[in-house]
């Protein structure tokens, strides 16, 4: 099964669990059934943003957007981290407000609704379940998983509800239990996105090591003006330029250039490469080829001497 029809099978579940869970959570008075109604709209509008960022994802490059739409999914991640903040200010507001005026909990109702959510939240977690590492995908599936560990804290409070009606200060807790969830994970994606969107190296890819492979590799002396960052979670892209040994000819530069992108990308997973080949290294005080920062902020590029 596609990311498309697991994503449109999930959402389909949580959209007849809020209708229940919202329904009950009224019927039973329970601010924790309703912060996790709360916590699974958010999923909702989580899942339909990574729905719609897969299908960008799968158009064509154009004129436009030469690279295609591969940061669609990031920006459906920092979106969905964003709406879950939204979602969790709403949550400590009513719990805090219901304990200090509490009521009269139907705890029964309360499990068995929570016990549902525990059921869909978990099937839901397991069909976003992949082995790859899209933000998108991942953000999906830590926002199922938490909906169950969620359902679970509710369940909890509406067991000892059960067995002592007037701790009644039990169920708004339960909500703020659902809230730190919900804080904790979206931090983690929030973090996730961010990095992303300022090209940041990706945190497992090693970049002394990378440009030991690189310059590893027969007829490259030397590398310098590396660059790598990510497009998406599951593309990445580097640049670099590379000084060649012996003075080749066009052709045989391009070959050990094609060696160099070999040797990267698999064990790097770099998707993209684009190599400068040099004869010399740039002679200067440093590295000519490197951004120059100060220019770049006065709005004007350094000219080569």
């Amino acid at each position: 099964m596609d990311r498309t029809r697991r994503l449109g099978l999930s959402l389909a579940l949580n959209v007849a669990l809020v209708a229940v869970q919202i329904v009950a959570g009224v019927i039973a008075h329970s601010t924790g059934l309703l912060a996790d109604a709360g916590h699974n709209v958010a999923d909702v509008g989580a899942l339909v943003v990574s729905l719609v960022a897969v299908r960008l994802v799968l158009q064509p490059p154009s004129a436009e957007r030469s690279y295609g739409n591969h940061r669609a999914t990031i920006l459906a991640a920092l979106a969905n981290a964003s709406l879950i903040a939204l979602v969790t200010v709403v949550i400590v507001i009513e719990s805090v407000h219901r304990l200090g005026h509490p009521e009269t909990v139907h705890a029964g109702l309360v499990v068995v609704v929570a016990s549902l959510g525990i059921v869909v939240n978990g099937t839901a977690a397991l069909l976003l379940r992949d082995n790859s590492h899209d933000l998108n995908m991942r953000s999906a599936l830590v926002h199922m998983a938490g909906d169950a560990l969620a359902s679970f804290a509710v369940v909890a409070a509406g067991v000892v509800l059960l067995l002592a009606p007037s701790a009644t200060w039990l169920d708004p807790v339960s909500a703020l239990v659902v809230a730190a969830i919900i804080v904790y994970q979206a931090l983690n994606v929030f973090r996730g996105s961010i990095a992303v969107l300022l090209e940041s190296t990706p945190p497992d890819v090693d970049l002394d090591r990378l440009t030991a492979t690189m310059a590893g590799v027969e007829g490259v002396g030397e590398v310098h003006d590396l660059h790598v960052w990510s497009l998406s979670s599951e593309m990445r892209v580097l640049s670099a330029h590379l000084v060649m040994t012996g003075h080749p000819t066009l052709e045989e530069a391009q070959v050990v250039g094609e060696h160099v992108k070999a040797a990267i990308a698999g064990t790097f997973s770099i998707a993209h490469s684009t190599l400068e080949l040099e004869c010399e290294r740039c002679n200067d005080e440093d590295d000519p080829c490197q951004m120059d920062r100060l220019s770049l902020v006065a709005g004007t590029r350094r000219s080569p001497e």
